[in-house]
Parts: C-alpha cells; structure tokens; sequence
C-alpha cells in the first residue's frame, strides 16, 4: 500500500479552494496526483474531486454534527482513510448504526482538524461539484503527461473519472485510449447550446439542418445486449426498473445491441405531454445513484408508479457491435430510421431557410412541447460536449440554476420553505455565484415538496435562512438580465420565477454565470 499522507490531500484541496486562477489550480492538483501509488489513485482522485469513491456510506448530516476533538498530528493515508470509509459503508443489520457511529468516531478522532474539515465535506457531499472534476480531468493530463484531450474522452465515454486517473497515471494515453463504449455503460451525453430564435440557430449550425422537435421529458439512454436493458438518466443513474414501458418498447425491437439516446414523457389523452413534474417523478433518483438506485419497480415493470412513460429516440450510438459516435448525424440518423419503427422517433424536419424552421418551431410549442433542437447534419456525436452542432431554442428565456440556500415562509407560507436563493456556475472557482431570490411560480404542491427536499439538503438553519448543499437544480423563466451591485457576479434576473425542479440534472450540469452574462448582451 502506498503511503501518501490524507493531511497532504486536503492541504492541496484547501490550496486549490484558495487558489482564483485556473492553471495555479491544475498545477496544484497534479502535483498531488503524482504523488499517488498505484493503489491509492482511485481513491485519491476521487478526494482531489470532492467526492468518496464509495456512493452509498450510510452517513447523513447529523452524524457529523457531534465529531470528537481532532487529533494533534497528522497519522491518516490516503488508503488508511479508504479503508475506513468502505468498511463504514459496508455495516448493515442489528446494531449497525452504533457500530457506524464508533467507525466514524474513529476515523474522525485520528483525523487533524484541517482533515476532519475535508472529511465532513466530502460525507456531507460539499465538495461535489462539475467544475472541480472538470479541473482534475485537465490535471490528470497534465500529471501523466497525456493529451487532454484524451483525458476528457475516456472520462465522458466511462463516466468514471476515478477509473481514468488510474488509466492515465497507470498506463498512459495506450490505458485511456482501451476505454471505448461498452453497452451497459452510460456515457455523458452530447448537450445543445441555445439561442434565442431559430435564425441566430442556423447561423450556428449553418443550412440545410434538422430541427428536432425538443420534447418537454426527460432525457434518457437505453442500453440493450440480448434481452437485457438499461436505462440512464442524462446524469448517468440507471432508472431501469423505472421504466418498464421504455424497457418493453426497445426488447421488443429486432435488434442484437443497441445505444440509442431520447427522451421519455408522459402523455394526456389528447398525446400532449403531462407537466414535466410527474415525467421526473418516475425518474427521480434521490434515494441512490448509480447502478440501479432509485428503484421502485421489478423487472416485469409491476408496481411502476406515476403515469406512464413513452420513449422517443432521436439519435443512435452503437448498433449490432458497431460504434457511431463519429459517424456525421446524417448517418447515425438514417440508421435510426431504418432500425426503429416511425413512432419510437422524435418529430424531425430538414429544413434550408429560417422561414421552414420557424414554421417547425411554432408547431413545436403549439404541440405543447418545449421548443426545438437545430442540429448539423454533418457533424459527429460529440459526447458531453456543449457545441454548436446541436442549438436549442426555446420561446422564452430560461435558465437551468443551483439553489444555494431557502428562507423559511411567513403569512399563508409559515412553516414551508418558500423563498428561492439562485446561483449559477462558475467554471473558474468550481463554486457558484448567487443571481437573486424568488418564491414566484410556487404551487402549493412545488412548497411541500420543496420543503422536504431543501431538509434533506441542510447544512445550516439560524431559523430564516437555511443554507444547504449546491445540488438541486431549478429552472427559472426570466424576462430579462439587469447590472446589480447587490450581488457578486454584478448581474440579476428580472421577474424570475420557477418553472419546475430538474431533478434530471446535477449541479455539475447548470448553467454558467458566462451563460447569464451572454443573455444580458454587454453586461
């Protein structure tokens, strides 16, 4: 086992919070990357990121609050810490929340007081943020001396950034370049960028384009070898038993091996698509993570609950044993159309001129769906990228934001967390900058939900605000972005309201204060 100290880890991840410039931060967490032995990269990696590599410990935010007194000097390994934390996760049956408070304390009481800090963060899932892993990817180049770009690729198609550190540190660009799709393995999906109309779309994307209609669902990928199916969330959870309906529809095909990617919605029955709140109920996956959490189901799809689901499909990944990702879309999309029957694919138009899109786009929203996707025919499915090959355009300005903290109601809603603190992204510091508060567009319903949710995700309650950890997103209408000195990022949202929870997306996958500041033109 490798001897690197845990107190060196959180000096760095300490140092790279501290740190405001980007290329100081990657040269700081390489550094401690190259430190790792062999067999502490995983875990090492996963520390660096603000993440456990274990996803389920069994430790909530009260375990935390009552920690013994830190220890004096620093005795803790990375694999020492590991260690502990798998054998906290793995304690079940009579008497496991005792003997899971002594393992605790013990891990806690050996550590300094700058590791107990790292140590509530990462249980506590403080750290978790997109734009930390975004950096570690860059610095695991940089500390095996690999191309980036070959770094960000094993990462989007494995998902897994713990298992490319140890590729790239262990074996090189010849490692990184043996992870390739695997059915079975969710890869992060190709995003669109937006615009607000669907001419400056197809200034992007150029002409001719399809326009996709963009459905008001959920995003799903759904795997098949054989007779088996797994279905993903766009965050990368399998909701497999979740969906028995998208299960049944993709076996029933006459195909061998399958990735297709699309949404999934329920339906009125007039075919216009339910409120997007109870498409993502039977999705959502609070309750777990990866690898079949948040399931409720049996395979047979008996005791599903919600309305159900339908799946449509607009792009194709792999079929019978051939990759496609880098095929142009023409090609992945012929090859949908002969494999899939009409009704499993999305509505989709080839258009040349903007007065053909804008005619697609308004039947869209008439259908009640969310807008459009313009896309390039001949560009190649870029996975996890935010390109202009896909542009999605919507009829109102929106923005997908991280709720940072809840004021507790008065009047009619004493008792419920009420009013929303918004924050979007900044790729630069990994944290996010606060854009304003609101409690518009706040159904009785969205009130009580939300008030369970937001005690869930407490960190701190002085009894009007409480503070919680960065993770639910919300997406917010706006009419407009204006200047504020009121608030950090110098810009605020005018007459936001809720739209609904995206309980389809991480914190990792909001929007970017660049992005808000775009919307304001020259602010």
């Amino acid at each position: 086992m490798g001897f690197v100290r845990f107190t060196d880890i959180a000096a760095t991840s300490a140092a790279v919070a501290a740190t405001g410039g980007r290329k100081a931060k990657i040269e700081l967490l390489a550094g401690a990357l190259r430190q790792l032995e062999p067999d502490e990269i995983a875990a090492g990696s996963a520390f660096l990121a603000g993440e456990l590599r274990q996803r389920q410990t069994g430790v909530g935010y009260a375990g935390l609050r009552n920690r013994p007194a830190p220890a004096a000097e620093p005795s803790l390994t990375v694999a020492g810490v590991d260690a502990a934390i798998a054998e906290i996760a793995t304690v079940a049956g009579t008497g496991s929340q005792a003997r899971r408070r002594e393992l605790l304390g013990a891990l806690f009481g050996a550590a300094t007081a700058d590791e107990q800090r790292l140590l509530v963060g990462l249980f506590g899932g403080e750290l978790r943020q997109g734009a930390q892993a975004g950096l570690l990817a860059e610095a695991i180049a940089v500390a095996a001396q690999v191309p980036v770009t070959a770094v960000r690729r094993a990462l989007l198609l494995s998902g897994d950034l713990k298992q490319v550190a140890v590729a790239a540190l262990a074996g090189g660009s010849a490692a990184l370049a043996e992870i390739r799709l695997t059915v079975g393995i969710p890869l992060t999906p190709m995003l669109a960028q937006s615009a607000p109309d669907v001419g400056a779309a197809l200034l992007a994307t150029g002409a001719p384009a399809v326009v996709d209609t963009k459905l008001d669902g959920i995003r799903i990928q759904v795997h098949r070898s054989g007779d088996e199916v797994a279905v993903f969330t766009r965050s990368l959870d399998e909701i497999t038993e979740r969906l028995p309906e998208v299960v049944a529809s993709v076996r029933a095909l006459p195909l061998r091996e399958v990735v297709l990617d699309g949404e999934a919605m329920a339906l009125d029955e007039r075919g216009r698509p339910r409120p997007f709140q109870e498409t993502s109920s039977r999705a959502a996956t609070r309750a777990g993570g990866k690898g079949g959490a948040g399931r409720r189901s049996g395979a047979d799809g008996k005791g599903a609950e919600g309305p159900s689901l339908v799946p449509y499909f607009f792009d194709l990944l792999h079929l019978d044993g051939t990759d496609l990702l880098d095929e142009p879309g023409r090609v992945r999309w012929a090859a949908l159309a002969d494999a899939l029957p009409a009704e499993l694919i999305v509505g989709r138009t080839t258009v040349e001129t903007e007065e053909q899109a804008a005619a697609v786009f308004a039947a869209a929203v008439g259908a009640g769906q969310e807008g459009v996707v313009v896309k390039a025919p001949d560009a190649p499915y870029d996975v996890g990228r935010r390109g202009s090959a896909w542009v999605k355009v919507k009829p109102r300005h929106t923005l997908d934001l991280v709720v940072l903290a809840v004021e507790w109601g008065h009047g009619r809603r004493r008792g419920w967390l009420s009013n929303l603190h918004l924050g979007a992204r900044d790729p630069e510091s990994g944290g996010f900058v606060m854009l304003g508060k609101t409690f518009k567009g706040l159904t009785d319903e969205l009130l009580r939900w939300q008030t369970e949710r937001f005690k869930e995700l407490a960190v701190e309650d002085n009894g009007w605000v409480v503070r919680v950890r960065p993770e639910q997103v919300v997406e917010i209408a706006f009419d407009g972005v204006q200047t504020s000195p009121r608030y950090p990022g110098g810009v605020a949202l005018r007459f936001a309201r809720v739209l609904r929870y995206r309980e389809d997306k991480t914190a990792a996958e909001a929007d970017t204060i660049d992005a808000v500041r775009a919307i304001g033109g020259t602010l």
